[in-house]
């Protein structure tokens, strides 16, 4: 899995297995607060767990959140956290993932389908591929 200087993609059941079984594991979601009030946000009750939420982007202006690292890093996690990333289709997330392990944490992962995923022939996502399409739990924001 390791590729691009991070720990890598993977897939969203990957890190849906991941997060169930190693406990130390965190969920970043990095969209904005519009995508998780409208798109709707992962659930990880199941697991008695929840997301870490800051946005990469910061909307309306899409301009990268200079302050991402230092609000990711003040919610107290140990550079040796396994972090996995989420986005809507996993651009975002690949670039946070590659921030995060320039800045020092050892094992970053982006989820490589995000929570949208691909677009389809229409050009609408969640039909393709993505959180949503694999029936991982999620609700509305």
């Amino acid at each position: 899995m390791s590729t691009g200087g991070y720990a890598g993609d993977i897939s969203p059941k990957q890190a849906w297995d991941l997060l169930s079984t190693d406990k130390r594991a965190v969920l970043v979601d990095v969209r904005t607060p519009a995508e998780w009030n409208y798109v709707g946000i992962p659930d990880l009750s199941p697991l008695g767990r929840k997301p870490i939420f800051v946005p990469w982007m910061l909307f309306p202006s899409m301009q990268v959140n200079a302050d991402f690292a230092i609000q990711l890093e003040s919610v107290g996690l140990d550079p040796e956290t396994p972090l996995i990333f989420l986005c809507r289709s996993g651009a975002r997330s690949r670039a946070a993932a590659v921030a995060m392990t320039a800045r020092g944490f050892s094992t970053c992962y982006n989820i490589d389908a995000g929570f949208e995923g691909d677009p389809d022939g229409t050009r609408h996502r969640g039909t393709v591929s993505g959180w949503k399409v694999d029936g991982l739990p999620w609700m509305q924001g």
